[in-house]
């Protein structure tokens, strides 16, 4: 295991590659996404339920990172 970053965790190599792996590989989608508006041949294909889970209807996407620096914040205050 790595030693404490800022937030005190404990990172894994292993855990560090999955997370590079991932941001890399969403770098690339967005890319696509933008290179693709104004084009008629898409890159990327949206999915979308044709039948939606009804107990997702409420669901609200939550913004990883501004989580992580909320929890930093409140931590850093206690």
């Amino acid at each position: 295991p790595r030693s404490p970053g800022a937030g005190g965790e404990i990172f894994t190599p292993a855990h560090e590659e999955n997370v590079r792996f991932i941001y890399e590989a969403w770098q690339c989608v967005e890319r696509d996404l933008r290179s693709q508006m104004g084009s008629e041949r898409g890159l990327v294909e949206e999915y979308v339920e044709k039948m939606p889970n009804p107990s997702l209807k409420a669901f609200k996407p939550v913004d990883l990172g501004d989580l992580k620096r909320r929890n930093t914040q409140d931590a850093k205050k206690s």
